[in-house]
């Protein structure tokens, strides 16, 4: 099972090119975290789904809250809830890749989101966060704006 998991991851980051942004931020249809609510992460300990009547323009992408109060939180800090990377899939960032993200696919690690590009993508990622991040970490200031 352990070799089929990282197979599949091997073959998710062999072919990322196929998905790669160039934005700092990963947007799907228009919208930051797949259009869930960043700051829901947080007070709700689970996604939550953004509405467009509480939209906020940050780093060229749109990110919808499900309520006020979150748009109001993300608008005071929004480093302090927008997801690491710039919301694209931590294990690949680890690997020097961006690759997209499943919204429900998270961790919270010392106060900061973490996305990774499904659950099983996020098993592996869990195994050895801390070089996980680590890596991650050097390698996001190099790639984050490019391809």
């Amino acid at each position: 099972m352990k070799k089929k998991i990282l197979i599949a991851a091997l073959l998710l980051f062999s072919t990322v090119n196929l998905f790669a942004q160039r934005s700092e931020i990963f947007v799907k249809a228009g919208n930051a975290i797949n259009g869930y609510d960043a700051v829901a992460y947080f007070k709700e300990a689970k996604p939550v789904k953004g509405q467009d009547a509480f939209s906020y323009k940050w780093k060229d992408a749109s990110w919808l809250f499900a309520n006020r109060q979150n748009l109001d939180s993300f608008k005071l800090n929004p480093e302090k809830f927008a997801p690491q990377f710039g919301g694209y899939c931590a294990y690949g960032m680890s690997k020097a890749y961006k690759a997209p993200t499943d919204p429900t696919a998270f961790t919270i690690v010392e106060n900061k989101l973490y996305l990774n590009y499904n659950s099983k993508v996020k098993e592996v990622w869990s195994k050895d966060m801390p070089k996980r991040i680590e890596d991650a970490n050097g390698h996001w200031g190099k790639i984050k704006d490019k391809e």
